[in-house]
C-alpha cells in the first residue's frame, strides 16, 4: 500500500483523495481476505469473516466487492501482478536472449516459493468457475497475464535476434512460450507432491536447475 505525505495529501483534489481512499480501503480488504482465504481456504471462507478481519461492517465490505468471489478476483490480480513484475525485473539482468529466459524461469521458480500462496492462487486460477464472470478486475488480470506472456515471447524473439537461441527451435516463439511455463510449472508441482512419497527425489531446487539448463540447451542453436 501506497503511502501519501501531508504535503501531497493537501495538494490532491477532493476527487483524488476520494478515490485514494477508495483504493486504501479495497486494499486494506484485500489484506483481510489474503489471512482468510490462505488460512481456511475459499470455500470454508466469509465475507462475515473478512468483514470482521478488515474491521468494517458487513454493509460497507458489499460496498466494494459483491461477494467472496470478486474478492478472490482482487487477490488473482494481485497474485498476476507480483508475477509480471518478477519478469520485468528478471529481463533486465541480462542483454542476451537466452539468459533472460534463464532468469524468468528462475523468477517463476522463486515466486513458487517466496510468494506460495500467490502462486497457489494463479494456478487455480484456470479452475475457478466465478473466474468468467467479467469485471474490471478479471479483464485485468487477463490483460496482466498477457503482459507476462509477451515478456516470454519478448525475451525469445530477442535470443533469436542476437543469436543465442536457435531459429529452428524457437520457430513460434508462443507456442515455445507456453511449452516452456508448463514445463517448469509441471517440475514444480511434481516436486511438491511427491516430496514425502519419495524420500529420495533430488531437492526441488535442483531439480528446477537442471530443468532450466536442459530447457536452455535445447533452444541453443
Amino acid at each position: 500500500m501506497s503511502l501519501v505525505t501531508n504535503a501531497q495529501w493537501e495538494i490532491m483534489s477532493l476527487d483524488q483523495r476520494r478515490e485514494r481512499e477508495k483504493q486504501d480501503r479495497r486494499d486494506s480488504i484485500l489484506d483481510a481476505a489474503e489471512l482468510v482465504f490462505f488460512a481456511k481456504g475459499f470455500e470454508k471462507s466469509s465475507m462475515d469473516e473478512i468483514a470482521r478481519t478488515a474491521q468494517l461492517s458487513r454493509a460497507l465490505l458489499y460496498v466494494y466487492f459483491k461477494d467472496k468471489a470478486a474478492i478472490m478476483r482482487g487477490l488473482m490480480l494481485r497474485a498476476g501482478r507480483a508475477l509480471r513484475d518478477r519478469f520485468e525485473a528478471a529481463v533486465e539482468q541480462s542483454d542476451l536472449g537466452a539468459e533472460q529466459i534463464g532468469h524468468i524461469g528462475r523468477a517463476y521458480y522463486l515466486f513458487s516459493v517466496e510468494e506460495p500462496d500467490y502462486f497457489d492462487v494463479l494456478t487455480k486460477a484456470s479452475t475457478f468457475e466465478h473466474l468468467a464472470e467479467e469485471d474490471e478486475q478479471s479483464k485485468a488480470l487477463q490483460a496482466c497475464g498477457v503482459e507476462a506472456m509477451n515478456i516470454m515471447i519478448g525475451a525469445l524473439n530477442k535470443g533469436v535476434a542476437d543469436g543465442s537461441l536457435s531459429r529452428e527451435r524457437v520457430a513460434d516463439p508462443l507456442m515455445t512460450a507456453y511449452f516452456l511455463r508448463g514445463a517448469l510449472h509441471g517440475v514444480i508441482m511434481q516436486s511438491s507432491k511427491s516430496a514425502e512419497m519419495e524420500p529420495n527425489r533430488p531437492e526441488l531446487e535442483t531439480q528446477v536447475n537442471y530443468t532450466l539448463q536442459m530447457l536452455n540447451q535445447s533452444m541453443r542453436p
